[in-house]
């Protein structure tokens, strides 16, 4: 018999590791972009469409710890430090902010989202769950797209279709 695949460790966490270190080695500025709900502790003013896309670098973050269940680590949003945790599940992508290349995560299934909402125990507020079945996780970049940031805050997180605003970072998918 052959093991089960829920007794393999997701690969996830190792990748956003690899993903991250490859960005700082190469002066990149590593972003994630993370699907929120009541297990993720971001600031919620900064949550649009249930995404938030965070700045993960050294510069940016402090306590920074990439963990195998969890990536936590403070920042400062408008001037105020905040404590952040973000479930390794809740990761959808992983990029250089300056070039779009990275990587893409499927997005935690809308049960997934539902029945932590429901259970939830957190200190953040409630914010109305998406559904991601309705997106595609993995997204397209270009250059263009990465680098037309202003740099104010966090970036809006990308979005799909034919309605994209121009300036959004977005994923290159790279084989």
């Amino acid at each position: 018999m052959s093991p089960v695949d829920t007794d393999i460790p997701s690969t996830r966490p190792y990748l956003i590791r690899a993903l991250h270190e490859w960005c700082s080695d190469n002066g990149f500025s590593p972003y994630i972009a993370v699907q929120v709900d009541a297990s993720v502790l971001v600031p919620m003013e900064f949550v649009k469409n249930g995404e938030i896309v965070l700045n993960v670098g050294v510069d940016a973050t402090s306590s920074l710890r990439l963990g195998n269940d969890f990536i936590e680590f403070k920042a400062r949003f408008g001037g105020v430090a905040r404590e952040i945790v973000v479930p390794i599940s809740h990761v959808i992508a992983i990029y250089a902010r300056e070039n779009g290349q990275g990587m893409a995560f499927p997005a935690p299934a809308p049960a997934t989202l539902s029945a932590v909402k429901v259970g939830a125990t957190s200190d953040a507020p409630d914010e109305p769950a998406t559904d991601a079945a309705s997106r595609s996780p993995l997204r397209s970049v270009t250059s263009e797209d990465a680098s037309a940031s202003d740099g104010d805050g966090p970036p809006e997180p990308p979005t799909d279709g034919p309605g994209r605003s121009a300036g959004r970072p977005q994923l290159k998918r790279v084989k």
